[in-house]
């Protein structure tokens, strides 16, 4: 099989910035990693991201594009633009060798029990741009077949762990705005679905009580006790006892619970309920997987990594120590998943978002030009 020259991008419901990332892939089982880079967002764009995503609450049409989502549209695939740019010419690689870039857009709304998912960014004009193909709009077709939409990662985080011949069960735990879970077992099909809030209740918090976008490091979720009595009306919720699979909105949980708390106890709590929401899933899996390999922003979260070994019951890794990428690990996958758009080959499956059949996804936008700029 040839070797496809792919770059993902990712713009989290962390709202933290753009990842990059670059892979060569076949679009199944051969993939490897190459160079990345982040860049993050400002606080003029986390605050129009805001708006969209408040704006966003009202939409029912996916072609919608009300004031506040236009302007953030067109930012995120400015940004998005100039990520690129800046990561090839960085690294001294000319547009022309590029086959395709995964673009995942900017998540606002995910209802797929009203069949409504909506990631913005323009992917026509991001491939005009750059002058490379573009695939984008992952989400949809399997949301309009009567899947989840989400996640969409599990067929890479197979792909990894079967490359890499580590003996199942175990279970990739992607710690974004909201957490997914990808669970593999030998011969047998992945498994996955969003477990509940991944850093967004903690970002929000930090946000509104002192303008910080994240709990950096964890370090005032260390300071502050756990209280007991609001986790537990947290994670009474009707989300937790649905079997997988199963998606996710970013705003499905609200912090309410906390207000009345310190900072420090806020976070504490908060940090907890995401490790208990990834405990409540366990159960509803085929075996208890023996190793969680965590990545996205929350690996970096130590005290959110104490939280997941106390509450779990099993081993828990950062993907560094598989040699993976925490923080590029999606980009690499849209950078994937782009490839298997342009393959044909399906990226959502029945165990991961309970679409009927395997399902094709992704819209591939050429240059108008027809031709290649060079970086």
């Amino acid at each position: 099989m040839p070797l496809f020259t792919a770059i993902g991008l990712m713009s989290g419901t962390s709202m933290d910035g753009v990842d990059v990332a670059l892979i060569q892939t076949d679009g199944r089982e051969e993939v490897r990693q190459g160079l990345s880079l982040f860049r993050p967002y400002g606080a003029a764009d986390r605050k129009l991201l805001r708006a969209a995503l408040e704006e966003a609450v009202d939409l029912t049409d996916r072609a919608a594009r009300p004031p506040a989502i236009l302007a953030c549209e067109r930012m995120v695939t400015r940004r998005h633009g100039e990520a690129v740019e800046r990561f090839l010419e960085q690294n001294g690689i000319a547009a022309a060798t590029v086959d395709v870039v995964g673009f995942h857009g900017q998540t606002v709304i995910h209802r797929p029990r009203a069949g409504l998912t909506v990631q913005i960014g323009d992917g026509q004009a991001l491939a005009d741009r750059l002058g490379v193909p573009v695939a984008y709009d992952f989400r949809a077709a399997d949301v309009a077949s009567g899947g989840e939409g989400a996640p969409v990662v599990p067929v890479y985080h197979r792909a990894l762990i079967e490359a890499a011949k580590i003996a199942g069960p175990v279970a990739f735990l992607n710690i974004g705005g909201v957490a997914n879970v990808t669970y593999v077992d030998d011969g047998f099909d992945p498994i996955a679905c969003d477990t509940g809030p991944g850093n967004a209740l903690l970002d929000d918090l930090m946000h509104a009580r002192v303008g910080k976008p994240m709990d950096r490091g964890g370090r005032t979720a260390a300071k502050g006790r756990v209280d007991e009595a609001a986790l537990e009306l947290l994670l009474d919720h009707p989300y937790f006892e649905v079997e997988p699979p199963k998606s996710l909105d970013r705003n499905a949980f609200s912090r309410k619970i906390v207000d009345l708390l310190s900072l420090e106890d806020a976070a504490a709590t908060l940090t907890a309920f995401t490790a208990a929401s990834v405990a409540q899933l366990l159960p509803h899996l085929p075996k208890w997987p023996g190793e969680l390999v965590v990545c996205g922003g929350g690996a970096r979260n130590p005290t959110l990594m104490r939280e997941l070994a106390k509450r779990l019951g099993c081993k828990v890794t950062s993907a560094e120590q598989h040699g993976w990428s925490v923080d590029a690990m999606e980009a690499q996958a849209f950078g994937y998943l782009a490839v298997r758009c342009m393959e044909g080959l399906p990226i959502t499956f029945p165990t991961t978002t309970g679409v009927p059949a395997p399902q094709i996804g992704g819209v591939l936008a050429r240059p108008a030009s027809g031709k290649r700029a060079l970086a």
